[in-house]
């Protein structure tokens, strides 16, 4: 799905159309003055042009919807004109757009995937004043225009993955990756070392049966993932990573088991099963970047997102009936992150 104005259809969302969305509520003082507070707050930094490639839908309700809500939240305060390309799963493809972009002169180019890291290793020495980012990968290829951005999400795992083996009757917990790098394999592990601390401690014995998809984008592969959990391993609690989990998801729902999110809310995908999800938030690290950007350096850095530096947050799920132990030990566990008591293992 391309979004662009002239050419591709992308979707330029200046924090000028701002302005003018919120004139139309004028009549009111309170609304005029939140519009021009706003105004006046966007207008106080240079502005951006920033460009978002992403391998998928906006609202996927995963990694995509987690960068795009993030750019989305800033492109006022920050005064962004953003531009988006989305659904671009084709790397080639993928690479032509930055190429496009870049040569347009845009001040940041956001490659939302750990795919696109050898597209922008050929093509940021090619276009020195421009700075990339990508993501979730740590390298920036010794580049001084390249960002890289990580999230830590084998803590979230572990959270959910404790709770999930004293939710689970069975014992037994499936877990469905897609390629077993990046964010993506750092969350399955923490899940599956949270489920075994939590039978360490309760003295039970617990199985996180693990599989990868080879497939960011495959629904369908998902969903057999699931199934077979369910059927041959009488898995009775789930959860996945990437935008395919919805094949899993809707097994989830069918079979009436719980679900446990990561990188976006799920649970309107299925709200009596999803437990929680572990929630990206990107606007510390954009923010950080948008800084470093208009002061001169435009790379070189590598930003992290966890749970202690509110880049990443459970939300439980009030529509899923879960024990207030359980949930009360997944807040200590949260908690005991946050401060460094538990380290968790990677």
């Amino acid at each position: 799905m391309h979004m662009n104005l002239a050419r591709r259809g992308v979707l330029v969302l200046a924090a000028a159309g701002i302005a003018l969305g919120t004139a139309a509520y004028a009549s009111s003082a309170s609304a005029s003055t939140a519009t021009a507070r706003s105004h006046a707050v966007s207008t106080a930094v240079k502005p951006l042009k920033v460009a978002l490639i992403a391998p998928s839908a906006t609202n996927d309700l995963a990694f995509t919807q987690s960068m795009y809500s993030a750019l989305e939240s800033l492109k006022s305060s920050e005064n962004l004109t953003i531009s988006v390309s989305a659904n671009e799963y084709v790397v080639s493809d993928a690479a032509s757009i930055i190429r496009e972009y870049a040569s347009e002169g845009y001040n940041l180019i956001v490659a939302h995937g750990s795919q696109y890291g050898s597209t922008i290793e050929q093509l940021a020495p090619q276009f020195p004043k421009v700075s990339f980012a990508w993501g979730t990968a740590g390298a920036t290829f010794g580049l001084k225009n390249v960002f890289a951005y990580e999230a830590s999400s084998n803590e979230g795992g572990y959270v959910q993955g404790y709770m999930a083996a004293l939710i689970s009757k069975s014992k037994v917990l499936g877990i469905c990756g897609p390629i077993a790098t990046g964010d993506a394999k750092l969350y399955v592990d923490g899940f599956a070392a949270g489920a075994a601390a939590a039978a360490k401690a309760d003295k039970f014995k617990v199985t996180a049966h693990e599989v990868y998809t080879g497939s960011f984008s495959d629904d369908s592969l998902m969903a057999t993932c699931a199934k077979t959990f369910v059927s041959g391993d009488k898995a009775d609690v789930l959860t996945g990573s990437s935008q395919s989990v919805v094949g899993a998801i809707g097994v989830a729902k069918t079979d009436h088991l719980a679900w446990f999110g990561t990188q976006w809310n799920q649970s309107t995908l299925a709200p009596s099963n999803v437990v929680s999800s572990q929630v990206y938030n990107w606007d510390p690290i954009l923010t950080q970047m948008f800084t470093a950007i208009r002061g001169g350096t435009l790379g070189g850095a590598t930003y992290v997102i966890g749970l202690g530096n509110n880049g990443e947050k459970i939300q439980f799920n009030a529509g899923y009936k879960l024990s207030p132990a359980i949930k009360a030990q997944g807040q200590k566990l949260i908690t005991a992150i946050t401060d460094g008591n538990i380290t968790v293992p990677q």
